[in-house]
């Protein structure tokens, strides 16, 4: 942080390091094969995120239409993308072309393992194929009936079998139940694309099949369905008998696909896929059959073909719930990554899961959408080996979502029954609480750490007994007397207007997850006590755990002493409250309470749009700060209590030094009310969550904004003193340039003044444009933009009467020794250089801007140009006046009287040099 007291102190900065957003709201889902790139729907746009950093690489803009479909080549080089105009969208990654790709809406598609061809199913039954690179449709299959439920390309690529390879086949399901195969290579030599017939249909489901996988040798076809059963085909048995009429017309006997084997799943199945040998089981054998299924009970399944039976299951006690948790965490699509051993399930809740197959754990969770954030709470689970390790967020949800500080990592934390409002941590950062509209209070605490699995949480303990929600919690400040030992004590404060007092000294700090299965822990209740008259918004313990705070819709807030002991021996522990002051002032509720860091002051932030502070000596109020335009919701201290954090109803973040009482700086990243702040432990990140699910980490870079400014500094003043020994040297060319690249156009003024000024020194100065030769050479050699640049300064000097003269100057040098070819190319370069390289049209874009901007600066300097010569030619004419008086001077006109005074009169009526 920057240094504290006085005025020495620095400005604390801070700046958006990176921000948390909606990652996925609906549609589909698409991976790269390495696991490092995540494509996802937001809205109408699809978001490239870097899943090991939790970055945004880049977002595709939309057509104000919703994606229908999307998928990644192997490559990751190309993402195809369907919206429901409908259209088909090619980008490039690092835009690509736009063409109507069907009649209606495509809910499915896929690339062949080639990135060569991609198939789209759409909802009129249509399926296109088309070349990728050349972009057009190379083949058209129609006679489905129904929607196109799902893709796979059949390409046997596999050389150690002796089924032929040069096969070259689309498979597909549709609604209507049925399972076509058609042959890209027959089908290419027929040309007749209207009259394209599958050369097999494949009748076994009785409901939508969801999934289709070809095993690498293109023997085995594997398909899942909504009926519950997965099917085994075999694609060349030596049989006819599953051929279908359209298949064997005009053919002779050959290999056909025949049902091998109906398994059994009991569930809806939304995703089927075939293991690779890599990730069976190793017990298993290479020469089985592994695959994977996933569906409504949001559970990935792992099955043996040969026994028809599942070998394991891979599921969070998160998704082990029921009822619309249930139909919540079902799953919609699986995505299975064989080159790092990964299968991803996509859930309704809009969460991405990553398991891997060689530990069977969950290895990552992505939250697709948070929804309105309503409190936030840093964790430190390996304290003191690491701090701030992640942050836990309460939305407008059951489940507590715990973010890693590092990336997009996250764990959803399931007990509560209802939505949970409030969060806070006890000493150390590993213990926490939540409470809930359920009207309990829970206890979290961190399971063992293990360097192979993510960071897990457990609830170890509950509080049971409000009588309505409990908005607010606030855990004691201190830890035992040994260091060690847990936090103590918990308050609780709840719509019944009471505030409890809970005894927490013997919960676990650690989670023993084989454990999760018993009872938890009942906290015991130490005191009750009736705090306010409306609803109770926030409570804090002060720093030392020997004051309370309580701030309430009743617009008070109450400082209670606090009298605890603890258990020893056979006395049980003791606690109370008693009511010590009232804090009044507030025109509206008190929307939260804090504690000043070390001196004795309250903070508190009300409806009436105001953060008030309170001395907790005599409880008068001794500052107001004034700034926000709607209601205060959250305020901490940072800096030593030297400054305040604020967030309010307005979506903005301000900081306010105490002292001044003025606002520092405003964070603006969020567009609806700012719920939740969190300040880390070493204060140098704060944390803003607000209702529009966007979690932003403000980082305090005082010290390198600082050490930039000095950078920028130094480097000034070696600049100027470079300007200066150019001006000594004569050396007018890199003067100007310098000049020019410091971007100071008053220097650049003074210089031409002074050459203005200097009288000629040889006859190539005195026949040059500007009076000095070498600044002829440097404005005829400007460069593009610096000539662009230097125009822009004569416009500002031309309006100006005491600088019109310079500036006409120059601007007479430039069209003496320029073109107007240059000119214009001079604004072309300039525009270009400030206008984003996208999509290969800079060029066209560039143009259109400098010629613009060229014109709208000859527009500005026309009308001063013209008021200058107006003036230039009255002096003139006064001119003539003074020379017709002197001209009769001359000739005794005045005999008799005073010419010297005379002459006073006349330079008086006339202050010009007639000699101009």
């Amino acid at each position: 942080m920057a240094s504290t007291g006085g005025k020495s102190r620095l400005k604390t900065v801070y700046k958006n390091k990176r921000s948390i957003g909606p990652l996925h709201t609906c549609g589909s889902v698409a991976v790269s094969g390495d696991g490092s790139k995540l494509v996802t729907c937001v809205a109408e746009e699809a978001v490239l995120t870097n899943i090991l950093t939790g970055e945004e690489i880049c977002r595709f803009a939309g057509d104000t239409q919703s994606i229908t479909s999307l998928c990644l080549t192997p490559s990751a080089s190309q993402l195809i993308v369907f919206t429901s105009a409908p259209s088909l969208q090619i980008k490039f990654i690092p835009c690509g072309w736009i063409a109507r790709a069907h009649d209606a809406p495509v809910h499915v598609c896929t690339i062949d393992p080639s990135s060569t061809y991609l198939a789209s199913g759409s909802a009129d039954g249509v399926v296109k194929v088309w070349d990728i690179k050349r972009g057009y449709v190379t083949h058209i299959f129609k006679g489905h009936g129904g929607i196109v439920s799902a893709l796979k390309f059949n390409f046997p690529r596999d050389p150690s079998v002796v089924v032929p390879q040069n096969i070259l086949q689309l498979i597909t399901a549709s609604v209507d139940t049925r399972i076509r195969i058609f042959d890209l290579t027959a089908a290419a030599n027929k040309g007749d694309q209207g009259a394209l017939r599958p050369i097999a249909v494949l009748e076994g489901h009785v409901s939508v099949p969801r999934g289709l996988d070809v095993t690498p040798d293109g023997k085995w076809l594997i398909s899942g369905g909504r009926d519950s059963v997965v099917l085994v085909w075999n694609l060349h048995a030596k049989s006819t008998g599953a051929k279908s009429a359209e298949a064997t017309k005009g053919k002779g006997k050959s290999n056909s696909p025949v049902l091998a084997q109906t398994i059994p799943v009991m569930e809806r199945v939304e995703a089927v896929g075939l293991l690779q040998a890599g990730d069976l089981v190793p017990s298993g054998s290479a020469s089985q059959l592994r695959f994977y299924t996933a569906g409504e009970k949001g559970i990935i399944r792992i099955w043996d073909v040969k026994n028809s039976s599942v070998l394991y299951s891979l599921s969070q006690v998160a998704d082990l719930q029921t009822g619309d948790q249930e139909e919540q965490r079902q799953i919609v699509e699986a995505v299975y990554l064989p080159l790092i051993s990964t299968l991803v399930s996509v859930h309704a809740d809009q969460n991405i899961l990553f398991y891997d197959l060689n530990t069977r754990n969950l290895h990552r969770q992505l939250i697709g959408f948070n929804d309105e954030i309503v409190d936030a709470v840093f964790l430190s689970p390996n304290a003191p080996k690491s701090v701030d390790s992640h942050i836990a967020f309460a939305t407008n949800s059951s489940l507590i979502r715990i973010y890693s500080t590092a990336g997009l990592d996250a764990r959803l934390l399931t007990g509560h029954t209802e939505i949970v409002l409030s969060l806070d941590h006890g000493a150390g950062g590993k213990l926490f609480a939540s409470g809930s509209k359920d009207r309990s209070v829970r206890l979290w605490a961190p399971a063992s750490p293990n360097d192979d699995l993510p960071m897990e949480w457990g609830c170890v303990a509950i509080c049971e007994g409000h009588a309505e929600s409990v908005g607010t919690i606030a855990m004691s400040r201190t830890s035992g007397e040994s260091g060690t030992a847990g936090v103590q004590f918990m308050f609780s404060g709840s719509q019944d207007r009471t505030i409890k007092m809970w005894y927490i000294g013997d919960v676990p700090l650690v989670f023993d997850a084989s454990q999760h299965d018993q009872s938890l822990m009942k906290c015991k209740s130490l005191t009750t006590h009736k705090a306010h008259e409306k609803d109770i918004n926030s409570l804090d313990v002060a720093p030392n755990d020997r004051l309370l705070a309580s701030g309430s819709q009743d617009r008070t807030a109450k400082i209670y002493g606090i009298d605890f002991s603890r258990a020893t021996g056979d006395r049980s522990a003791h606690g109370e409250i008693k009511l010590l002051g009232t804090c009044k002032g507030h025109k509206r509720g008190i929307w939260t309470v804090k504690f000043g860091r070390s001196e004795r002051v309250l903070a508190t932030g009300s409806g009436d749009k105001t953060v008030k502070l309170w001395n907790l000596e005599d409880f008068t109020c001794v500052k107001t700060f004034e700034g926000h335009t709607n209601s205060v919701l959250r305020v901490d201290f940072v800096d030593h209590g030297m400054q305040l954090v604020t967030s309010a109803s307005d979506g903005l973040v301000k900081l306010w030094n105490v002292r001044e009482e003025e606002c520092t700086a405003t964070m603006d990243n969020h567009e609806d009310k700012v719920w939740a702040l969190a300040i880390s432990t070493d204060e140098r990140t704060i944390v803003s969550a607000a209702a529009d699910s966007v979690v932003t980490f403000w980082q305090d870079c005082t010290e390198e904004q600082e050490r930039e400014n000095e950078a920028k500094r130094s480097e000034l003043v070696l600049r100027e003193q470079d300007f200066m020994n150019y001006l000594s040297l004569h050396d007018y060319r890199k003067a100007i340039q310098l000049a020019l690249a410091m971007q100071q156009p008053g220097r650049l003024l003074s210089l031409f003044k002074g050459i203005r000024a200097t009288p000629s020194e040889s006859a190539a100065d005195a026949s040059s444009v500007t009076g000095n030769s070498s600044v002829d050479e440097v404005l005829r050699t400007l460069g593009g933009s610096d000539l662009a640049r230097l125009l822009r300064y004569v416009r500002d000097w031309n309006p100006n009467a005491k600088t019109s003269g310079v500036a006409q100057g120059v601007l007479y040098a430039v069209m003496k020794l320029r073109s107007v070819d240059d000119v214009i190319a001079a604004f072309t370069d300039e525009a270009q250089e400030g206008i984003l390289q996208s999509s290969g049209q800079e060029s066209v874009k560039s143009t259109a801007s400098g010629n613009t901007a060229l014109k709208e600066l000859v527009d500005s300097m026309i009308p001063y140009t013209e008021r200058h010569l107006s003036r230039m030619d009255r002096l003139v004419q006064d001119s003539f006046v003074v020379d017709y008086i002197l001209s009769e001077m001359d000739d005794g006109m005045f005999d008799g009287q005073d010419v010297g005074t005379t002459d006073i009169d006349i330079e008086i009526a006339f202050p010009v040099n007639h000699q101009k």
